[in-house]
């Protein structure tokens, strides 16, 4: 390919890529090469010229314009601008002051240029937010009858087996059946630290694998898997207008109407008033229309909302809108379920304690050979907990599962029998350490080999490592009412509860009753956030005034019901996500005095008549710009 020929295709790129930078490009020669004719004296051609910078520059606005004028009949700023622009030239044509047709260009110039830096603005932060797409694989390393195929990622089905080779992305979510990696999940969860990861652990899609081959089973669909659902939230939330927004852009509909009537009145009155002639007449109602148009007060939401919802996805906070970004911000109280969110949702033993004569590794042990058969959360605990200190376990025989009751069998032609005390037949000796671990929201365990108490295992859901840390800093954000919700006991919720510093406890609910708490709370507080990840937390998820789930343990039900998302499942984000969010209102509030107050600065100059056309759109143009620029600190951590 010749030089010349990658030239113009290089060229045709950048126009299909940035098309408002090469019509404000094109329009800005024209303006310049108009001035310098007239500046040499040959108006013929600059007026030759200059109509092309206008048609150039103004098309697309004009176009916008008169498509919003007589399909929905109202007036937008994008006419305003026309409008003034046209009356400059004919102005200048009337008066033979040319350098009017060159204000008129000027105008049309810097509002193309004030679109395309826009335009950039706003392409850098969806780009920053569309990165997501970049992170899904398109085929997949299938292995079937011992050979390795590539297919369509759309084409995996749920049983399929895949091979991911180090370093490769995991092409959809699926469970590890054989190997051990570090995966790299800051695409999914914000962390920057790998996580390790061996047989029977579930990966996801858009993830980066390690140093170790692993052999994954699809357990979902792939459009099921978190990264798609990541993105379809996404697309939803560049989408979805925020109130302010909404509210701002049916304020310019209206405010657009009253620019036009006094513009009108301006232009016909001062002459009978003021004695103004009717050329200075005209030209300071054109300035008017330039002056008074809302643009940076358009510019001032939605840069610095997307901007915010791009530097939440950066650190796995989702956002599913502008509008919760917004409310999040303003949030009053919060209300937390217990299971899952403030607790890992995951039994562990926590304490064993013999009877007389017998150790902790035997209890374990013998517990352990029983439960191994069992599903139960509690049991799953457990024989973990004898794996973690690698206990042989003896066969246990003749097992049967008591339903609510507890579990029964031998080992050793002895029966072993565990469960609650009553079923136990326990007998008085650690009635008192047990009421002792029950009140610390544990639960007891009894073992009993025949007649004799072996002793009892502690087994309690434990809180998130930073749980207790997030409350404290919701607290100092200034978050006036915090609580927790539960369908556990009153006695283990108030446990969880005085370990964390929550003072306020519902406990035994349904999820209808979480509803109504929520319900009561916005009664008092008006914008109350509930965070939680389960299938009964989706009703008050969406009562909330912003519910908020877990991204990793949260249900699919949780995940689609609520309006922002935590991927790592870490609760400290929740306090960075509220700071976001009052940061966005300080950006969109300090946006908008400040388009507020140039408006109001330039429509006295122009009424003073210390202003020009030419300064009058530089200082319209300019705010709008530099608006739309502020909006993108939000990007900035």
């Amino acid at each position: 390919m010749t030089t010349n020929s990658l030239s113009i295709s290089r060229l045709s790129q950048l126009a299909e890529e940035h098309p408002d930078a090469i019509t404000a490009t094109l329009c800005g020669f024209l303006v310049i090469l108009g001035s310098l004719a007239l500046h040499l004296g040959w108006p013929g051609l600059a007026v030759f010229i200059l109509p092309a910078a206008y048609v150039i520059g103004g098309y697309s606005s004009a176009r916008e314009g008169l498509t919003t004028l007589f399909q929905e009949r109202e007036l937008d700023v994008d006419l305003l601008m026309i409008v003034a622009a046209l009356g400059a030239a004919s102005l200048g044509l009337w008066r033979q002051e040319y350098h009017l047709i060159v204000d008129g260009a000027v105008l049309i110039l810097i509002f193309a240029i004030s679109g395309a830096l826009e335009g950039y603005a706003m392409q850098r932060t969806e780009r920053s937010i569309r990165s997501l797409m970049s992170l899904t694989a398109d085929t997949a390393r299938v292995m079937m009858y011992g050979d390795e195929r590539e297919i369509a990622i759309e084409k995996l089905e749920i049983g399929d087996r895949i091979l991911v080779k180090p370093g490769e992305i995991i092409p959809t979510d699926a469970i590890i059946i054989e190997g051990f990696s570090s995966l790299n999940q800051a695409s999914i969860t914000g962390e920057s630290m790998p996580v390790e990861k061996t047989a029977g652990d579930e990966v996801y899609a858009g993830t980066i694998n390690g140093v170790g081959a692993l052999q994954l089973e699809v357990h979902k669909t792939p459009e099921s898997s978190l990264i798609q659902r990541v993105i379809r939230m996404v697309q939803q939330a560049q989408t979805e207008a925020p109130p302010s927004q909404m509210f701002v852009e049916k304020f310019e509909r209206g405010y657009a109407r009253l620019i036009v009537g006094l513009g009108l009145l301006l232009a016909i009155l001062p002459p009978f008033i003021l004695g103004w002639n009717w050329e200075d007449t005209i030209y300071r109602a054109l300035i008017f229309l330039v002056v008074a148009s809302p643009c940076a007060l358009m510019a001032s939401i939605m840069p610095a909302l997307l901007s915010g919802i791009a530097n939440g996805a950066k650190q796995g906070i989702l956002f599913k809108s502008g509008a919760q970004l917004e409310i999040i911000g303003k949030v009053r109280a919060i209300a937390f379920d217990k299971t899952g969110t403030l607790t890992t949702g995951k039994p562990e033993v926590i304490q064993i304690v013999p009877a007389a004569g017998y150790t902790e590794t035997e209890v374990l042990q013998l517990a352990a050979a029983l439960e191994v058969y069992s599903e139960h959360a509690i049991a799953i605990a457990i024989v973990k907990a004898a794996q973690q200190q690698q206990l042989e376990l003896p066969t246990a025989t003749d097992v049967q599962a008591k339903i609510g009751q507890g579990i029964i069998g031998k080992v050793n032609n002895q029966i072993i029998t565990i469960g609650k005390a009553e079923f136990v037949e326990a007998t008085a000796e650690l009635t008192q350490v047990s009421q002792q671990l029950q009140a610390e929201g544990k639960t007891v365990v009894w073992v009993a080999k025949g007649d004799q108490l072996l002793g009892i295992i502690a087994v309690a859901d434990t809180l998130r490592p930073e749980a207790a840390n997030t409350i404290k800093c919701l607290t100092n954000l200034g978050i006036e009412h915090i609580i927790m919700l539960t369908g556990d006991n009153q006695q283990t919720a108030q446990y969880i509860a005085s370990e964390l510093g929550i003072n306020e406890v519902y406990a035994e609910l349904l999820p209808e009753d979480k509803v109504q708490v929520i319900k009561d709370l916005q009664k008092h507080y008006q914008t109350v956030a509930m965070i939680g990840d389960g299938i009964n937390d989706a009703p008050a998820l969406a009562q909330a005034s912003v519910g908020i789930a877990m991204g990793i343990s949260g249900s699919d039900v949780a995940l689609e019901t609520a309006d922002i998302v935590l991927m790592a499942d870490n609760l400290e984000k929740l306090a960075q996500a509220i700071i976001l969010g009052r940061r966005a209102q300080n950006v969109v509030k300090q946006n908008i005095v400040f388009a507020l107050s140039c408006i109001l600065l330039l429509l006295a100059a122009n009424f003073l008549g210390n202003i020009t056309m030419p300064l009058g759109v530089i200082g319209h143009e300019g705010s709008t710009v530099i608006v739309t620029l502020s909006g993108l600190r939000m990007l900035r951590n």
